[in-house]
């Protein structure tokens, strides 16, 4: 079985340590490929250093992540902007999205970098990852504005409800399924259950949110198995099936080379 994580932060400080050895335990456990979203200019060395390190099965997304957008978004947009433009061969713009679960000092500042962002992959013809918390209404209606038919792209940890996940869907959204789906009381667990699995989408956002039982523990890559392991369980079908389909798809939405 082939499987591919659509949202890794491997470059993050918490695998400073053993970043080489993560890599391997997620290559060991059958994860050929790990999708690594940007965040800023802070972090992108790093993001850049390890896709340039492991080619063939590491691939850069270049975007200004919500929680970024702070009172230098121009410029930060701006170095974005450039890197896309660029000619360097990326594979999405991301992550990008409106976050207002702490703070909405900066929402208008999110809506625009977000719609901006938007408007560049639709010029370049990239998919969108999509990171929402606390602004699904926000950026449900910054989509509708825009007028556009059809969407390419993935709603990156899906928190939102059924209705919601519906709505990305008939808008041509996948859902990016990760750790939450394995936690108890979860609401993620039946919007799994009544999404196509063609819609959905394997991931990790590691460190963060690793699966049960790992929960509260630094996230790896090397978990997806355990994700696709419970969208079989709630689906009723083999983990074989979940990885064939969800691999399939994260190649065609992301225009992947085949193994």
């Amino acid at each position: 079985m082939t499987f591919i994580d659509t949202h890794s932060h491997l470059y993050d400080e918490a695998f400073d340590a053993d970043r080489e050895q993560a890599l391997q335990r997620a290559l060991d456990a059958g994860v050929s490929t790990l999708l690594l979203p940007d965040i800023d200019s802070s972090s992108r060395p790093h993001q850049q250093a390890l896709a340039a390190a492991h080619p063939g099965c590491t691939y850069e997304m270049a975007g200004l992540h919500p929680t970024s957008v702070k009172e230098d978004y121009e410029e930060e947009l701006r170095l974005v902007h450039d890197l896309l433009f660029s000619g360097h061969h990326y594979i999405a713009v991301g992550e990008v999205g409106m976050d207002l679960y702490w703070d909405r000092t900066f929402e208008v500042q999110q809506r625009e970098a977000l719609k901006r962002q938007l408007r560049w992959a639709l010029e370049l013809n990239l998919p969108v990852c999509l990171h929402i918390r606390k602004a699904h209404n926000e950026v449900f209606g910054l989509l509708r504005e825009m007028n556009r038919p059809a969407w390419r792209g993935v709603m990156h940890c899906f928190g939102g409800s059924l209705q919601e996940a519906r709505r990305a869907v008939e808008m041509g959204f996948h859902l990016g399924i990760g750790g939450v789906v394995t936690f108890k009381n979860a609401g993620l667990a039946e919007i799994v259950k009544e999404i196509p699995l063609e819609h959905l989408l394997l991931e990790t956002d590691a460190p963060y949110l690793a699966p049960a039982p790992h929960r509260g523990k630094r996230n790896e890559s090397c978990y997806i198995p355990l994700v696709a392991q419970k969208i079989a369980e709630l689906k009723g079908i083999g983990v074989e099936e979940v990885a064939d389909v969800t691999t399939a798809s994260a190649r065609a939405l992301f225009t992947l080379p085949s193994l």
